[in-house]
């Protein structure tokens, strides 16, 4: 039988019809970047139509192997356990069907630069000029009983901190775990920060997006001499998109998921975009083995580069730099170098 492909976007679902609303404009935006398969779309709970009923649509227009992921930013429960199991227990009941189940958004430098966007926007609109070195940025995770998807907010906060040269930057999270918005938005404001950038790292708006922004000013009026900015959430940010459809065709390419699509010198890391295809090499070569006992002190120091290595960091997906190894062994300026909190306040005096 001829293999005919369609893809499923499977949404969590929300009692918010705005959320119902956005999740639906972000899975036409997905459509649209995967003009050659049809895309339907359902929703976990709370909301319709559900996972099934977009299933039965692919199944009945001839599709027979099904492109399914999780409209989520990480794999907590939903993403690790119901999804899955719902999509599991309808392919077992259809002779012939195949589903394939890609994964989540996760930490991704197209999510990051998405980020930067909404609180950069938010930066912008505001009345008054304040130096980033002296704004607080505090990223507002949904929080889950799983450390894994809680540190993961943690990660995309220090991203962004670094990535834009925040003064300071704080994870707080809307519920489950800790610290809870208030709380931390309460430390926040004891750091001496003029402004404090809150930025929800939601997909789509609810009671959860609407509480933190109503924390927020709560915080807020107990501090007048603090400027609270509150950002935007990252809906249907075109990069957030073009996310969601890397997640599907990966699926199909077999790509392995290694760090390596974090990687300042592979794609464009927010704040580093000047190190895309910079030439990896390692700066201490000339170091190695020495202390093990075994290494003569006299090593030639003349290092005879005859570098033809296309050293690519292949982790099996072909992930090469670009590495024509020119040497001149510098090191790439570090955008922040000059942070007030930054690498001088560690130099001996």
């Amino acid at each position: 039988m001829k293999e005919k492909i369609g893809v499923m976007v499977c949404g969590h679902g929300s009692r918010d019809e705005g959320a119902v609303r956005e999740f639906g404009s972000v899975a036409k935006g997905i459509a649209e970047r995967l003009p050659q398969y049809e895309v339907d779309s359902g929703f976990l709970e709370f909301a319709t139509p559900i996972i099934r009923d977009g299933l039965d649509n692919l199944v009945e227009s001839g599709h027979n192997h099904i492109l399914a992921i999780p409209g989520m930013l990480f794999a907590a429960g939903h993403a690790k356990n119901d999804i899955p199991s719902v999509l599991n227990a309808y392919a077992a009941k259809k002779e012939g069907l195949k589903i394939s189940y890609g994964r989540e958004l996760g930490i991704d430098l197209k999510m990051i630069r998405a980020a930067g966007d909404r609180i950069m926007q938010a930066i912008n609109e505001a009345e008054e000029e304040v130096p980033l070195h002296e704004t607080m940025l505090v990223v507002v995770g949904r929080g889950a009983s799983d450390p894994d998807a809680n540190s993961n907010v943690s990660k995309v906060m220090r991203m962004l901190w670094e990535g834009l040269g925040f003064g300071w930057g704080e994870t707080v999270y809307s519920g489950v775990t800790f610290p809870l918005v208030e709380p931390g938005l309460e430390h926040a404001a004891r750091l001496g920060y003029k402004r404090i950038v809150v930025f929800p790292y939601f997909l789509f708006t609810g009671i959860l997006v609407n509480r933190i922004y109503d924390y927020t000013d709560k915080v807020a009026a107990q501090h007048p001499d603090i400027e609270f900015i509150k950002a935007p959430y990252l809906n249907d940010h075109p990069l957030v998109l073009d996310c969601f459809a890397d997640r599907v065709l990966e699926i199909l390419d077999g790509t392995n998921n290694m760090n390596c699509g974090l990687c300042k010198y592979r794609e464009q890391a927010l704040g580093f975009e000047d190190e895309v295809g910079m030439i990896q090499e390692s700066h201490h070569h000339h170091v190695e083995g020495i202390g093990t006992g075994t290494h003569s002190h006299d090593h030639d120091h003349s290092h005879h580069h005859s570098h033809d290595h296309s050293h690519s960091h292949s982790h099996d997906h072909g992930h090469s730099h670009g590495h024509d190894h020119g040497h001149d062994h510098h090191h790439h300026p570090y955008p922040h170098a000059d942070h007030p909190l930054g690498p001088v306040t560690m130099k001996k005096k």
